[in-house]
């Protein structure tokens, strides 16, 4: 027997948030009902290609409270915020690109044993607290799943601009980022549309296309909410050699899924 969902209530959301977002053009949210499809090095690697474009106008929010990873796979694993009279200065990465994790305030193995309420009290804190200032797109990199982390997030930016997919062609991630979308269409907001994660990969030695995770994963799940595909991205050893190393560049397959980002937020 199905049941309806519950409506959601919405928060109000506090002033100090209010009066950081409203100079905010774009604010993204990438997420994804389940674990390991790359969500984080979607997100940073989107951020980075953004910021290539605007200097200085693109933000990241690593909203992953106990796993945060986008200070590592950006290269900025040790840096501090700094203080300011207008409020706390994010770490500046590449192109000015503003970041906020978690990490920075943390040893690098110490867990963070939080229960939802501490964790929506620093996802404001995040939003509140920072100087991000007048930017084009402020990114929030979220965790898996729809919990707390989300349904905070989701109910603290006023007029959020939507949310970004990544699933990989596995039916079980189909499964668990079909539910995310379906969170996102409950709680009234738009989906940008999906990226489909370690689509393919190509053998470096005999350059035959190996499809290891399935086929066609990405497309499936954005015909089926009826949502752009905004590109896939092959499994590619680079990419982790790249984030092992924190070496901050954007991969070229990001060029295109930017510009068709720029299509859907103009629809």
């Amino acid at each position: 027997m199905t049941q309806e969902a519950p409506k959601q209530k919405r928060l109000p959301i506090p002033p100090a948030v209010q009066e950081r977002m409203k100079i905010i053009k774009n604010t993204i949210v990438i997420m994804s009902g389940k674990g390991g499809v790359g969500k984080s090095t979607v997100a940073a690697n989107l951020a980075l290609a953004l910021a290539k474009l605007n200097p200085g106008k693109v933000g990241i929010i690593d909203v992953d409270i106990h796993g945060p990873d986008i200070p590592k796979i950006l290269g900025l694993e040790g840096k501090l915020p700094t203080s300011s009279p207008s409020g706390t200065i994010p770490v500046i990465g590449p192109n000015g690109l503003k970041v906020v994790s978690m990490a920075f305030f943390l040893e690098i193995d110490t867990p963070v044993i939080w229960r939802g309420p501490m964790k929506m009290k620093v996802i404001e804190q995040f939003l509140s607290d920072f100087a991000w200032g007048e930017l084009d797109t402020l990114v929030f990199d979220l965790p898996p799943g729809t919990g707390d982390e989300p349904l905070s997030l989701m109910q603290l930016i006023p007029k959020l601009t939507g949310v970004i997919i990544v699933t990989t062609p596995q039916a079980v991630s189909l499964l668990d980022t079909g539910k995310a979308l379906a969170m996102a269409n409950q709680l009234g907001i738009p989906v940008l549309g999906v990226i489909g994660n370690m689509s393919s990969f190509i053998c470096p030695n005999c350059k035959t296309i190996h499809k290891l995770f399935g086929e066609g994963g990405g497309k499936e799940l954005a015909s089926k909410f009826d949502v752009p595909l905004l590109g896939q991205i092959p499994l590619d050893p680079q990419i982790r050699e790249q984030e092992d190393k924190g070496i901050s560049e954007a991969f070229d397959y990001f060029e295109s899924i930017v510009e068709k980002l720029k299509e859907s937020l103009q629809s």
